[in-house]
């Protein structure tokens, strides 16, 4: 095979996620405020990372999420070693299954990349031959959750 049909092979993932804003959340429940005024975003064809350990959002919809700034992190790339903000207090949903992370900030213009590590703590598996995620079970004797 040569490299122009290997290459051609090469699969993505792309899925479905819904930002929001966990501290919009928390204020609804205690009724400080509306549940539309919950700031949220479902965002289509987003790439999986498995290269990337954490969820990566440009800094335009981290500023139309309202999402708390944390520290600012040093982080390695391509580039060399760059200083990074780091974002915390958000709520995403893939898959139907929901959790909170944090993210950090994409350089301008660049597009949302979900990593592995928002994936693990889902129970979520890149399928690159079929390109989707599976959803693994989080119940019963092959759940995902492992305690040691």
């Amino acid at each position: 095979m040569s490299a122009t049909q290997t290459s051609e092979k090469i699969s993505h993932v792309t899925t479905t996620i819904t930002i929001t804003n966990l501290v919009d959340e928390i204020l609804a429940e205690r009724n400080f405020i509306t549940s539309d005024q919950i700031r949220s975003l479902t965002l289509e064809n987003v790439l999986v990372d498995t290269g990337n350990p954490r969820l990566c959002l440009p800094a335009n919809i981290i500023a139309q999420l309202g999402l708390a700034f944390d520290t600012e992190i040093e982080a390695k790339t391509a580039a060399g070693v760059k200083k990074i903000r780091l974002f915390h207090r958000l709520s995403l949903t893939i898959e139907g299954r929901k959790g909170v992370f944090n993210c950090l900030e994409l350089p301008g213009g660049q597009d949302p990349l979900i990593g592995v590590l928002p994936l693990k703590d889902l129970g979520l598996q890149p399928d690159l031959m079929n390109q989707k995620l599976i959803v693994l079970p989080n119940r019963g004797p092959n759940t995902y959750h492992l305690m040691y």
